[in-house]
């Protein structure tokens, strides 16, 4: 057995706690994963997993393998990024993951125009609004939006979104319309992932609790029933900004509105940017729209 055998397999399963999930991010069988650890193991005559039914772990001497054959691993990927940079044509595959209308109206046409400019690179990208694991996934890159959850990924903020509490003239009409938070409680609320509005009051953060009739992941879906008068919406400026400009939704509580948030770029702390994926977080933040 060559010295370096396994040692993908090995990070792998020190960064997923898991033989299956190394499994899956390296595209091999576990059985594979196994019997490569275990070659390791029997080489250095030492356990290098604490194993159960529910989780793997590593051992003291596995946590001081990990930190060597991650700095191996490193080096190896800096000598090839190293090369790809003298050859000045980014290539190979980029996955990324997005949100999915923000991905599909802004983020995907950026994506194709950037391959357009580089044809060697390949691109993998799973649009939805789920947050995956960028580890256990193998994602390069994750584009998110708003605020962000303190995590051990590194963060780009690549532009900025407003958001707007908006309701449709004939909603108004039926039922009035709000001028504090406090009023919020006494009407209808069309409600998205999260049952929370934010908005800024005498410089100071607010987060109120909202209760609706309709609540959807979907913000399209929420801007239709917006515009059908059926409640109040609190949606960023890309959704609704084209209504407002028509007059088909009128912007309300504006003197609250919240301090604009990021749209960001995340990748994995251990991981360095390869010029292909940093040329491609160029050029979102150069062609994001700014708000």
């Amino acid at each position: 057995m060559l010295p370096w055998e396994g040692v993908y397999e090995f990070v792998a399963v020190a960064e997923t706690d898991s033989f299956t999930a190394a499994g899956k991010r390296l595209s091999i069988s576990t059985a594979q994963v196994s019997r490569q650890i275990s070659q390791i193991e029997n080489r250095l005559n030492t356990k290098l997993f604490y194993r159960t039914t529910r989780k793997v772990s590593l051992t003291e001497e596995g946590q001081v393998f990990y930190r060597h054959c991650r700095q191996v691993i490193d080096g190896l990927e800096e000598a090839e990024r190293a090369i790809s940079s003298l050859q000045n044509k980014p290539q190979g595959l980029i996955k990324l993951t997005a949100p999915v209308t923000y991905g599909e109206k802004f983020i995907m046409p950026i994506v194709t125009d950037y391959m357009q400019q580089y044809p060697d690179v390949e691109v993998i990208c799973e649009l939805t609004n789920r947050q995956l694991d960028l580890v256990e996934g193998g994602y390069d890159l994750a584009i998110r939006l708003g605020r962000l959850p303190d995590s051990s990924m590194m963060a780009k903020r690549l532009t900025s979104r407003e958001q707007f509490v908006c309701a449709a003239p004939e909603y108004i009409n039926r039922f009035g319309a709000p001028y504090s938070l406090s009023e919020l409680s006494q009407h209808n609320c069309l409600i998205g992932s999260q049952s929370h509005w934010h908005f800024n009051e005498l410089g100071k953060a607010r987060s109120i609790k909202v209760h609706g009739n309709l609540q959807c992941s979907s913000g399209m879906s929420l801007l239709d029933a917006a515009l059908k008068g059926l409640g109040i919406v609190q949606l960023p400026g890309y959704y609704v900004k084209q209504a407002i400009a028509d007059n088909k939704l009128n912007v309300l509580l504006a003197s609250f509105q919240q301090e604009k948030e990021g749209i960001w770029a995340l990748y994995p702390q251990n991981r360095h940017l390869s010029p292909k994926v940093r040329l491609l977080v160029d050029k979102l933040t150069e062609c994001l729209p700014k708000q």
